[in-house]
């Protein structure tokens, strides 16, 4: 392990990914089961239709995923000076304005791309990223349907195993000229302003994929280059953000507000609102200063 990683006291980074490997490969197992309507491993039930008083395979999957992540988690480490957070308990946990006491935080989505998995694209995934004062050091990125598990460890790197454990490494593209560089986009949550926005870019191309997570993943494997995200009152969340940001970043590539600044957790407003821009890193810059140009002319006053 590199001496630059920092990871809560008693916990090895060694012992973390070997506790993480088989609870994520059970998650996988779990809403591939949902997806295909079979009956789930590990005890939990199948899921009951809308007419059967049940809410469907999204809402049986998410909570099922839920409780195996987070009762996995609590097993695995239980005096780890962390605090456990997901899309699922969110409600329970926070209140508006107030960040949670938690120097060690675990950021959970239990299911990233949900109208992905009822469409049955199969870009859907799972997010683990574990926070350390506002920002992340630790993620996991689960593409269960392609058996993908993207480990990022911020200061040691980013790679990724099959479920035979054998690892691949990251393949960030050498495409560097803005003009060339491939987006990737969302199926879904575009605007008039974000497609003005890109055509002013004037990428290399686009492909439209569901999860942040799947988009991500097509970064570090050289298929695109960059993902936008333009939003305001309605915006993605800290558990849609903090595993991909930590896996990228792990990697060696950038994701920051269009102005340069950081993404920040745990902040009181789940909300990652503004133009925030991921990327491979080698023209970041450059995308910043262009999107924010851009975006004070589209939407005078936006911040970004």
């Amino acid at each position: 392990m590199s001496p630059s990683v920092a990871l809560p006291d008693g916990i090895s980074q060694e012992a973390l990914v070997a506790s993480l490997r088989p609870l994520c490969w059970g998650a996988a197992d779990i809403l591939r089961a949902y997806a295909r309507g079979d009956q789930p491993p590990h005890g939990f039930p199948k899921a009951l239709s809308v007419d059967d008083g049940g809410e469907g395979p999204v809402s049986a999957a998410d909570l099922a995923v839920n409780q195996w992540l987070l009762d996995g988690l609590q097993s695995a480490f239980p005096s780890a000076g962390w605090t456990l957070l997901s899309e699922e308990t969110a409600k329970e946990q926070l209140t508006d304005g107030e960040p949670l006491a938690a120097d060690w935080l675990w950021i959970l989505d239990p299911l990233d791309g949900t109208k992905d998995f009822l469409q049955g694209t199969g870009e859907y995934a799972v997010h683990l990223a574990l926070v350390h004062q506002q920002r992340p050091v630790v993620g996991v990125v689960l593409l269960p349907e392609v058996d993908e598990l993207w480990f990022g460890v911020v200061g040691d790197g980013t790679w990724c195993e099959n479920r035979q454990g054998e690892r691949s490494p990251v393949r960030f593209s050498d495409r560097t000229a803005v003009s060339d560089l491939i987006l990737v986009a969302s199926r879904s949550h575009r605007d008039d302003r974000l497609v003005k926005l890109i055509d002013t870019l004037a990428l290399g191309g686009s492909k439209a994929v569901g999860s942040v997570g799947y988009k991500v993943a097509t970064i570090l494997r050289g298929e695109t280059d960059l993902y936008v995200s333009l939003s305001g009152k309605s915006a993605p969340k800290d558990w849609d953000m903090a595993a991909p940001e930590a896996v990228l970043l792990a990697a060696g590539g950038a994701f920051t507000h269009a102005d340069g600044q950081l993404l920040t957790y745990n902040t009181g407003d789940v909300r990652q609102a503004g133009c925030l821009i991921a990327s491979h890193g080698q023209a970041h810059a450059e995308l910043c200063a262009q999107s924010a140009k851009a975006m004070a002319t589209i939407d005078p006053g936006f911040q970004v």
